[in-house]
């Protein structure tokens, strides 16, 4: 009896999670995949039309708008994250030790952490039309002779969104690569400056084979939470929705339109799992593409 006691109190001080886990993750997902194949506004009653949803996702021109707009950002910002990440690490790494290097990490690191209320109000600030910083500045240095609407117009729209983007998640990145360079043995650079290697040749035949799995997770979470991006160009640009023309309306406030504005939760339902089966196959190339030859 005992031996029996013993094997099932584990699972009963788990199950508190996973009861919670299947009341609010399971049962949502598994409801929200059921609704996507119906006509449904939250109110009246669910109308069952197959794969309707799936088949109008598919001609939806708004939806591919939405696409573009959220791989505009992924494209632009996930490399010079990267580039900055992998810089700042090396620096960090190589010219200051202790307490200032974990000085300049956490500074770094502190917009990631800033709520996303925070950091909108900011860039609103930044960015404002007439009494904005930026503005400010650039007719100081008679940069620009007129105030540029920034939020205005729809290239200055992304450039905000994607500055913000950048400036937000860098820091995150760049520890990962702080973590990730820590790891590897100074033996190995030892080894290679007795051969004669330069630091451009230890940085490009060391340093980026063993950061690869490193930065492969990065590039795979990075596009994963590029296609969700929704508060910032949401608080940004709440009215209208989506900026001027929509230009960074991005796929998850396309989502939160048809559901929350429209009340069409069947369709915003197959629009999720649309996106879900794009990250997917998404994540998949990547993780093809860097582990090509291995």
């Amino acid at each position: 009896m005992q031996i029996r006691l013993k094997n099932i109190q584990p699972y009963f001080f788990l199950s508190p999670y996973f009861l919670l886990f299947g009341v609010f993750s399971l049962f949502p997902i598994l409801y929200s995949f059921y609704i996507s194949f119906q006509k449904w506004d939250g109110f009246n009653e669910a109308q069952f039309v197959g794969l309707d949803n799936y088949a109008v996702l598919l001609t939806d021109m708004s939806f591919y708008q939405a696409l573009l707009n959220t791989f505009l950002l992924i494209v632009v910002a996930i490399p010079l994250q990267l580039f900055t990440a992998l810089l700042l690490a090396a620096i960090i790494k190589n010219s200051f030790k202790g307490k200032w290097g974990g000085a300049l990490k956490l500074i770094h690191f502190l917009p990631y952490i800033t709520t996303p209320v925070a950091v909108a109000i900011l860039f609103q600030i930044m960015f404002d039309w007439q009494a904005g910083t930026v503005n400010m500045l650039l007719q100081s240095f008679q940069s620009a002779a007129n105030p540029i609407n920034w939020l205005g117009t729809v290239w200055g729209a992304r450039f905000v969104i994607l500055i913000l983007v950048y400036w937000k998640y860098f820091g995150y990145l760049m520890v990962i690569v702080f973590a990730g360079l820590s790891a590897i043995s100074e033996d190995i650079y030892e080894a290679a400056s007795i051969d004669g290697a330069s630091a451009r040749i230890a940085f490009f035949k060391i340093t980026l084979p063993l950061l690869k799995p490193v930065i492969t997770f990065l590039v795979v979470t990075s596009i994963i939470g590029g296609i969700q991006l929704f508060d910032e160009p949401k608080l940004l640009f709440s009215t209208p929705l989506g900026g001027p023309d929509r230009s960074v309306m991005t796929i998850v406030m396309k989502f939160y339109e048809i559901s929350f504005s429209n009340f069409n939760f069947g369709y915003g339902s197959a629009m999720a799992y649309g996106t879900f089966v794009l990250m997917f196959v998404l994540s998949m190339l990547t993780l093809k593409l860097f582990n090509r030859g291995e």
